[in-house]
């Protein structure tokens, strides 16, 4: 009869029984995780011990914070750069510069987002690049984040895009009644609702011009008034059309209203209007002749003191506006409180209704409620 052979088990001080036939190799297989003596009579799991090391490699391997998200910070760096270098971008191509300044402010929308990813992936390098973009976006708009509004106005001037689709002129005009503008422009004017116009704003302002598709209405008295060419009609049929079939479709005019503190020069203009096409880009062609030529009027303007009011159909950020706002500053960016955007009315996104002024101080600058107009009025208290 052949004996069971005793076997004792690693790491324990007991014995085992092996049946007759059991090899010593199937012993080793199937006594649980294979192990290893340390030399000092106790015994290492290997597969743990492998599972440590690959593990540590792993931890050794992964990239630090300031190697995590590289691709996240260079998006941050090259956002500051085109903030803080926009006007570098060329407008040669379906005017990309004049593009990228009309909705400038919008770009820092970019940083929450790229902030968002930062933390996300934990890169710290994300974080501080982001600091260039915070900063030059702050330098740029952080005062318009401010009231600078004051009391003490002399006069209110207010400037609306009317719009030739509004339903109801009629409303509109008794809503810019209430605002208590002592000069009021409108823009976009139809020869269908001029009567409208004129009729109800008799009363509260019983001075006025119009000249083709704009208006001044006042409570002080006008004069000197003509147009003023906004180059609408160019080309070379342009100087073979009377003047009465180019006043229809005028859109500029000049006068002088006269104040307790003397005659104030005030400009009243309506641009060509701008198209952005996915193919084509930024198309301003017509605005920018108009802005060209507004520019010179007002630079050419022997008062001291003049106000400019319309719809610019751009913002003051854009290139195309240089001319003027080496003249002229923005009430809203001296005396308002935050960017005041105007169009379109139903989630305004950008300033394309403008107020701007020389030889007189801003005092406060602000938007009215809508009307049944796309536009937004805008309206601002001015002192001499």
């Amino acid at each position: 009869m052949t004996q069971a052979e005793t076997v004792a088990s690693p790491g324990e001080g007991g014995t085992g029984t092996v049946s007759p036939g059991t090899r010593r190799a199937d012993i080793h297989r199937d006594s649980g995780p294979r192990t290893q003596p340390t030399g000092f009579g106790r015994y290492i799991d290997i597969e743990v011990w492998r599972a440590r090391v690959r593990r540590t490699v792993r931890l050794a391997s992964r990239p630090g914070p300031w190697k995590r998200g590289l691709v996240l910070a260079a998006l941050a760096l090259l956002l500051g750069l085109l903030l803080l270098l926009h006007s570098s971008v060329p407008n040669r191509t379906g005017n990309l510069g004049s593009l990228v300044e009309t909705f400038l402010p919008w770009f820092g929308l970019f940083v929450p987002l790229l902030l968002t990813g930062a933390l996300l992936r934990r890169s710290a390098s994300a974080v501080v690049a982001l600091l260039l973009p915070v900063t030059v976006w702050l330098h740029l708009f952080g005062g318009l984040l401010i009231d600078k509004s004051q009391p003490g106005a002399d006069l209110t001037v207010a400037s609306h895009n009317v719009g030739a689709d509004n339903p109801d002129p009629e409303g509109t005009a008794r809503d810019l009644i209430a605002s208590g503008a002592d000069v009021l422009a409108l823009e976009e004017i139809t020869p269908q609702a001029r009567d409208t116009y004129e009729k109800v704003l008799a009363k509260a302002y019983p001075h006025r011009t119009v000249r083709g598709t704009v208006g001044l209405w006042s409570k002080l008295p006008l004069s000197d008034t003509r147009p003023v060419d906004v180059k609408m009609d160019a080309g070379p049929l342009a100087a073979t059309k009377p003047d009465d079939v180019k006043m229809a479709y005028n859109r500029g005019l000049r006068t002088t209203v006269a104040t307790d503190q003397g005659p104030l020069a005030v400009y009243v203009a309506h641009l060509g209007s701008v198209r952005v096409n996915p193919r084509a880009g930024l198309s301003s062609g017509q605005r920018d002749a108009g802005a060209q030529a507004l520019g010179q009027a007002v630079a050419a303007e022997r008062n001291k003191r003049v106000v400019l009011l319309g719809d610019l159909n751009g913002t003051m950020d854009d290139r195309a506006f240089n001319g003027l706002t080496s003249h002229l500053k923005s009430a809203q960016d001296e005396a308002g409180n935050g960017f005041g955007f105007s169009w379109p009315a139903k989630f305004p996104v950008a300033r394309i209704d403008q107020i701007l002024v020389r030889g007189v101080e801003p005092r406060s600058s602000w938007v009215l409620s809508a009307t049944g107009s796309d536009h937004l009025p805008v309206a601002a208290g001015i002192s001499w």
